[in-house]
C-alpha cells in the first residue's frame, strides 16, 4: 500500500483527487491539506510515499516547498500552469499534471509511482552487505551489524562486533553506499543506523552505548528519528 497525501489551496481539486484516489486499491490518501505549513508539520511526523503537490499556491510555490522539506518523497506537482513542466521534473518529480486531468491521466501518474517504489524497494533489499578495504583485503560487512561510523582524518571506522575495523574512505563515500531509509549522517564525524538509536534528543543520540552529539547542519535527523521511531 502506497500512503500518500494531497497539497493543494483549492478544495475542489482536493475533492477530485480523493475521489481519484479512492478507486486505486494500491493508494491509500492519509490526508488532505489547503494550508502548506500545515501539510510539512505532518510530514515532519509521519512516513508518507507519495505527495501529489499544486504548484502556484498563494504563500509558496509548489516546487520551492518540496525543495525546503528534509525527508522528500516521491512528488507529483499538480497545476493548471504548463510553464512549470520543466522545472517540475528539475527536481526529480514523478510526474506533472496539467489540470484539469481526466483520472486515466490520473492513474498513468500514479502507476509510475508506484513501479519506481517498488524498484526502490527491490534496490535496498539487494543490498544487505557491502565490502570495504581493510589491511590490503577486501572484507564483506553485513548492514545489520553496523553499530556506527566514525570519520577519523582520511578513515572511517565502522564499529561492527567483536572488533571495529578502518578502511581508508571519507564519510560521505560510505554514506552514498548506504540505503538512506536506515542510515543518517548526524554530524561530520558520525553516521548511524536509525534502527539502533537507543535514545535521542535534538542534539545528541546514544547508541551502540556511546553518546553522540547531533551537528547544528544536522538538526533535521531529530525529524528523521521522530518519524523512524513510528515506523
Amino acid at each position: 500500500m502506497m500512503k500518500c497525501i494531497a497539497i493543494d489551496d483549492e478544495p475542489l481539486a482536493l475533492q477530485i483527487m480523493t475521489k481519484y484516489c479512492e478507486k486505486i486499491s494500491f493508494l491509500q490518501l492519509v490526508k488532505v491539506f489547503t494550508n502548506p505549513d500545515e501539510a510539512k508539520d505532518f510530514l515532519q511526523q509521519n512516513e508518507i510515499d507519495l505527495v501529489f503537490l499544486d504548484i502556484q499556491m498563494p504563500d509558496i510555490n509548489g516546487i520551492q516547498f518540496y525543495k525546503n522539506l528534509t525527508t522528500k518523497p516521491l512528488v507529483i506537482f499538480t497545476t493548471a500552469f504548463k510553464d512549470y513542466a520543466a522545472e517540475g521534473f528539475n527536481v526529480d518529480a514523478i510526474d506533472y499534471l496539467l489540470k484539469p486531468f481526466e483520472y486515466d491521466r490520473f492513474l498513468k501518474a500514479v502507476y509510475k509511482a508506484n513501479e519506481y517504489m517498488e524498484f526502490l524497494s527491490s534496490q535496498e533489499l539487494q543490498l544487505n552487505s557491502l565490502y570495504v578495504k581493510v589491511n590490503y583485503e577486501m572484507m564483506k560487512i553485513n548492514l545489520k551489524d553496523i553499530e556506527l561510523i566514525e570519520a577519523l582524518d582520511d578513515y572511517i571506522k565502522i564499529y561492527i562486533k567483536p572488533n571495529p575495523v578502518l578502511t581508508l574512505m571519507t564519510l560521505k563515500a560510505m554514506l552514498e553506499k548506504l540505503p538512506s531509509k536506515e542510515f543518517a549522517r548526524i554530524h561530520r564525524s558520525y553516521i548511524v543506523p536509525l534502527g539502533k538509536v537507543e535514545k535521542f534528543s535534538k542534539n545528541k543520540i546514544t547508541v551502540a552505548g556511546k553518546e553522540v552529539p547531533i551537528g547544528s547542519s544536522y538538526a533535521d535527523v531529530y525529524d528523521r528519528l521522530i518519524s523512524f521511531s513510528k515506523i
